[in-house]
């Protein structure tokens, strides 16, 4: 069962190289899965005992079912589709000295710089383009190894082993080829896209690391990836969704976009997405605006995002009795300046449904002299205010381009997952 779930993990991953890739992934899955697409530019027609899906911007998704009987509270598991990365500029070519050409970039996210270098990478994301009077999106994913940024020898850089402070615009602009590539880039994209050079209006493309996911250790219990934060939970989300019943719960599967980067857009955690949607639910279903806000008063939601595993080799960094530990089972996150927003009552309710559900869960906190970072849970319940539990699944090397996890994890999540959907 865990390595099972750990090699669909990483299939999803390798399909998904970027935010509209992962939600591509998942719509094809629900339809698979007899799910209707709706569109919020037309009407919805819902029935009980239906299931149904939306996507906002091709990069944030919501699945829900509603049960045949008359069932009044929403259960939402709210993930988010993004990783930090690179994000290539308009006019992305940069002749260098007349012989190379490199691309020009910027970050996207808080990301750990140094493991970018080195490897092979690629490019992947979305093109919008006139077709038939028509602005329409194509997904496009060059998948063989095209770039590489690469490092500055030690011989010109005596201390680089005693720290690098980068900066992008000098140190981390990819190497695309010799100077007979000047001029092509674009019309590379068009290719791969079906397009051509003249079609393309606008695009939202990015870096992505070639390197494959891997499951290894002394027992195989480790999985490496990029992109593990945060595929790994909206991936376990998506799983519990379908495996589970959907009989006392309006089952709500939510993937929003744009965490890495604050979630203030209009397809991120401070967008009006999740309350639009579970507003149209409710209309859809007949019931009244009171009674929307009586339904909300009875939900509940988990947001998951990844959480950070005891390091190894940085016991110190660690709270001193809090130690989450990889394969040990999901991470319950605190704080009391509500950067996670879980209480006593959200953790009561997720280890009930733990204990039900008979998976293992931990505890995480920052050191209290340490500052910890964000997730989509505080902003999305000031749109939606829910009771709401911050969890995670403990990982290494979190917003590296190539991230640690334990293999058992991913299948307590989605036993998790499916309880509360039941």
């Amino acid at each position: 069962m865990y390595r099972e779930n750990a090699e669909k993990l990483l299939d999803f991953i390798q399909k998904s190289p970027t935010a509209f890739h992962a939600v591509e992934e998942m719509s094809l899955r629900f339809r698979q899965e007899g799910f209707e697409e709706l569109k919020e530019n037309t009407p919805w027609n819902l029935k009980k005992g239906g299931r149904y899906f939306v996507t906002r911007n091709h990069s944030a998704l919501i699945a829900f079912s509603v049960p045949e009987t008359d069932v009044r509270k929403f259960h939402i598991i709210a993930s988010h589709s993004d990783s930090p990365t690179f994000k290539i500029k308009e006019n992305p070519e940069i002749l260098s000295d007349n012989v190379y050409v490199k691309l020009n970039v910027e970050k996207y996210g808080g990301m750990i710089c140094a493991p970018w270098v080195d490897r092979p990478l690629s490019v992947a994301g979305r093109l919008v383009v006139k077709e038939n009077g028509n602005l329409i999106e194509k997904l496009v994913r060059i998948d063989r190894d095209l770039l590489l940024i690469p490092s500055l020898a030690i011989h010109m850089n005596r201390s680089v082993n005693e720290g690098v402070a980068y900066n992008v615009q000098k140190d981390l602009l990819p190497l695309y080829g010799g100077e007979e590539a000047k001029d092509t880039f674009m019309k590379l994209v068009a290719d791969a896209a079906g397009v051509t050079e003249e079609d393309i209006l606008g695009h939202d493309l990015f870096l992505y690391s070639r390197t494959p996911g891997a499951i290894w250790g002394a027992e195989e219990e480790f999985i490496s990836s990029g992109r593990l934060d945060d595929l790994q939970c909206a991936f376990s989300s998506m799983e519990g969704l379908l495996e589970g019943t959907h009989k006392e719960s309006i089952a709500v599967h939510c993937v929003l976009d744009n965490e890495e980067v604050g979630s203030g857009s209009r397809q991120g955690a401070a967008s009006t997405f999740l309350k639009d949607t579970l507003w149209r639910i409710n209309a859809g279903l007949g019931r009244s605006y009171e009674e929307y806000l009586m339904t909300l008063a009875e939900s509940f939601c988990i947001s998951a995002d990844n959480a950070h595993s005891v390091h190894p080799n940085y016991l110190d960094k660690a709270d001193p009795v809090n130690h989450p530990v990889m394969n040990k089972g999901i991470v319950i996150k605190y704080n009391a300046d509500q950067k996670y927003c879980t209480d006593a009552f959200s953790a009561a309710v997720f280890k009930d449904i733990c204990k039900d559900a008979d998976v293992p869960f931990q505890t995480f906190v920052n050191r209290s002299d340490m500052a910890g970072g964000s997730t989509l849970g505080n902003i999305s319940i000031t749109q939606v205010a829910v009771p709401t539990v911050d969890i995670g699944l403990p990982q290494l090397g979190m917003h590296s381009p190539y991230e640690t996890a334990g293999v058992k994890d991913t299948a307590y999540f989605i036993k998790a997952a499916k309880e509360f959907f039941r």
